[in-house]
């Protein structure tokens, strides 16, 4: 390998010279006008990435790819873009470029002909169907700034990011498809608009969808300068989505600055007013460029698969914007990893389309492990074109790494399992294995090495650097690289005393954890998750890691409750594999002595409780703060993110059941019939 492309000398430069290193992958993207200033740091706390240049996204995903011909004549235009795949009607769509083209240009115009300019805010609250892609490139398009809410959001939570970005349109369909129910959006947005104390909203956009009744639009009513909220519902125009794009001539694209804003995403807090992070055009390009080529190892013609939804920040950046930046496939599916039909969905899935690189969430991986311990399913299917299985979104544990790498991928042991780490705020890896420049020796729990364009350091509360080994609050150096977050929307004060304040001069990640000897970083979980007993700091991940490596143990999660002699003592609650039989007071045993052997006397395990389920956001995160409310004996609100509110319910009513949170009575004198002991249960 030529010494110039090894990760260690292409990470120096990007810090010694980023104006060379970044001025060099920009000449990856079309540009209306080629940049001569990389980045304006005269705000030194909010970098300006390219200030001077302009283009166009959706010219950048699309148009460059149609314009060059056929792959035959060195083009993407006949080549598959996006396979939308839905689990749950049984259908499978393939748009090549061309065809994605003219859909994204024809729906552009219809937004056009309903007035939304340059500069507009539209909410686009969709199930993963082909329209959300659509949607979010049409924004681009014209210059709109897309804010994607997650299909599903309760009303409050909807209502809350319409007043904060006081959109003029909001696209949505009859509803989102699930295992075990059908949500119906438009009542949703009904409410939410109604809720909301904006009145901002022009019109809706409903897609019909075939699984729900055709949906009867509001009757049209002229919007007046006061509106009391009761009628808001009727103050917008309602239309439908085929009947709007039926006459719309095509939209040419509209040059834009690269500062300018491309999306907004809230990050999805569970309480007080969501934040706007926002995403501009000429970072986000190149950073999402650069990141697939060299990150990812994926490129033109080549498949990449992020099973996530749009609603997140990995739908984004790895379902939209990044494939089709660099002239790949990419899929958006509607289906979970278990149940739509089964746990070996995803297998198929890779095998039919020749996916390279899958991207999915630890909880996913759980979920099939725990439905199919033995990967029988993958071991059906031919996974020998996948490049890798990469991980985001919660830290891989090393028993689910363990079990990928040796049970799910074993017959493919030049298949990496990577995990690597990212915000919605960074919008891409912030530390990772860089397949396309050097793939790296894998270590199982941490997740690689920093990527170029990152200066992180490990800091103790005092803002000092901490050895290696020791752990600390994970920061990034500013300036931030191309492609994290500019800022949160309409509020600097709250974006300094958010990421800024703390450590001046660095971007606070809330994350934390350790570098090795080796530079490898170790990402423990949120600075919050970390349990102080008898003046010794430790992090539940690092306690959630010893217990996840018992064979019986499918997930858990650790939370603190109050000791009288030691302040805190480390619980747990834990799921086991399907199909297990254990006698609790001996599986109690066995963690704690785990536990002891692998962090030491100064983490006394207080207990370990078998439930069916952990309630998880509908990003796979488990929701370890509500978990430690309900273990304080509080009644947390249920989180707007929350995946399946039973599974939560459930596991209320177990802590209930239980006399004193921390000692808890020996499971033996449950009932038969209860529920956190009926085991070999699958996680809803």
């Amino acid at each position: 390998m030529d010494h110039e492309h090894e990760y260690r000398p292409v990470y120096q430069t990007s810090l010694v010279d980023p104006d060379e290193f970044w001025s060099t992958a920009a000449q990856s993207i079309d540009w209306d006008v080629e940049p001569t200033q990389i980045v304006d740091t005269t705000d030194k706390r909010s970098a300006r990435w390219f200030p001077d240049g302009r283009l166009n996204t959706s010219v950048n995903v699309l148009d460059r790819h149609v314009a060059a011909g056929t792959v035959a004549e060195g083009g993407r235009a006949d080549q598959a873009a996006l396979i939308s795949i839905s689990a749950m009607t049984g259908e499978t769509t393939v748009y090549t470029y061309e065809e994605l083209l003219a859909e994204v240009a024809r729906f552009a115009g219809a937004m056009r002909d309903l007035g939304v300019t340059t500069g507009d805010r539209v909410v686009i609250y969709l199930p993963m169907i082909a329209e959300a892609v659509i949607a979010m490139l049409a924004c681009a398009r014209i210059g709109a700034v897309h804010s994607v809410v997650f299909g599903g959001f309760a009303p409050p939570e909807l209502a809350a990011r319409i007043d904060d970005a006081e959109p003029v349109l909001i696209i949505t369909a009859s509803g989102g498809l699930e295992p075990t129910r059908r949500v119906e959006y438009p009542p949703i947005v009904m409410a939410a608009l109604d809720l909301a104390a904006t009145n901002s909203v022009r019109t809706v956009i409903v897609k019909q969808r075939p699984q729900f009744p055709t949906i009867e639009f509001p009757a049209p009513q002229p919007a007046t300068d006061v509106l009391p909220s009761s009628e808001q519902t009727i103050a917008a125009r309602w239309v439908d989505f085929d009947a709007a794009i039926a006459n719309a001539e095509p939209a040419e694209p509209v040059s834009l600055a690269a500062t300018d804003p491309l999306y907004i995403l809230y990050t999805s807090g569970t309480t007080g007013k969501p934040k706007g992070v926002v995403r501009d055009n000429g970072g986000h390009a190149v950073a999402l460029d650069w990141s697939m080529r060299n990150v990812y190892d994926v490129g033109p013609g080549q498949v990449m698969w992020a099973a996530s939804d749009v609603g997140w920040v990995v739908g984004h950046s790895y379902i939209v914007y990044g494939p089709l930046l660099v002239g790949a496939t990419t899929i958006l599916y509607e289906g979970k990893p278990v149940g739509t039909p089964d746990a070996g969905a995803f297998w198929r899935i890779v095998e039919e389309h020749g996916v390279r690189v899958l991207f999915t969430a630890p909880t996913a991986l759980r979920a099939i492990r725990r439905a199919d311990p033995e990967a029988s399913f993958a071991k059906r299917a031919d996974l020998s074109g996948m490049r890798a299985l990469f991980c985001a979104g919660e830290r891989l544990d090393p028993a689910t790494f363990q079990w990928a790498s040796e049970v799910l991928l074993g017959d493919y042991p030049d298949i990496p399992v990577i995990d690597h780490w990212w915000q919605t705020e960074t919008g891409w890896p912030i530390c990772g294995n860089p397949l396309g420049l050097q793939q790296l020796p894998v270590k199982s729990g941490s997740s690689s090495v920093p990527i170029p364009g990152y200066r992180l350091r490990v800091l103790d509360a005092n803002g000092n650097p901490v050895p290696a080994g020791v752990e600390g609050n994970i920061v990034i150096g500013l300036p931030l690289p191309p492609g994290a977050l500019t800022g949160l929307w309409r509020d600097r004060d709250r974006f300094v005393a958010s990421y800024l304040a703390a450590f001046p001069g660095h971007y606070l990640s809330g994350d934390s954890g350790y570098f090795d000897e080796d530079g490898y970083l170790f990402v423990l979980g949120r600075s919050d998750d970390v349990i102080n007993i008898a003046g010794h700091r430790i992090s539940t991940g690092s306690i959630e890691a010893a217990i996840a490596g018992h064979d019986a143990i499918a997930e858990c999660a650790v939370v603190g409750v109050a000791d009288d002699i030691k302040g805190t003592l480390p619980l747990a609650y834990v799921v086991l594999k399907q199909g297990v039989e254990v006698e609790p007071d001996q599986l109690r045993a066995e963690l704690i002595e785990r536990v002891r052997g692998q962090i030491g006397a100064i983490a006394p395990l207080s207990d370990a409780i078998i439930v069916t389920g952990l309630p998880k956001t509908r990003s796979g995160k488990i929701l370890r703060k509500t978990i430690r409310q309900l273990t304080a004996g509080e009644h947390p609100e249920t989180p707007a993110t929350i995946e399946d509110p039973s599974v939560l319910t459930a596991l209320a009513d177990r802590i209930l059941a239980l006399s004193n949170p921390g000692r808890f009575e020996t499971e033996s004198g449950a009932g038969s019939d209860d529920v956190a002991t009926t085991l070999g249960t699958p996680t809803p």
